[in-house]
């Protein structure tokens, strides 16, 4: 997040006493005012929650059994086709 960019939208929050003594010293601690601490950990934590929305890490021997189940060859399943053949009960 860019530090030096205009700052041209504002938004209030409202917190518990102790919520707001948690950040001011946690803002300390890191050497920022309490609103550069509160937009820079919002900021980071929306990256956080948007990258697991579309990128996943998968160990090495879960994903080769992932690859290994799609390249297994299909079975008929009788049951299956017969409730895939029925008619949509939006259609009876």
């Amino acid at each position: 997040m860019p530090a030096t960019a205009a700052k041209e939208s504002r938004f209030n929050v409202r917190t518990t006493k102790t919520q707001r003594a948690i950040i001011e010293k946690g803002a300390t601690v890191q050497g920022q005012t309490f609103t550069d601490f509160v937009v820079s950990s919002a900021y980071e934590k929306a990256e956080q929650v948007l990258a697991d929305q579309r990128l996943f890490v998968v160990p090495q021997a879960k994903w080769d059994a992932f690859v290994a189940a799609l390249d297994k060859p299909t079975t008929h399943k009788a049951r299956l086709a017969r409730l895939m053949s029925d008619p949509s009960i939006l259609e009876r």
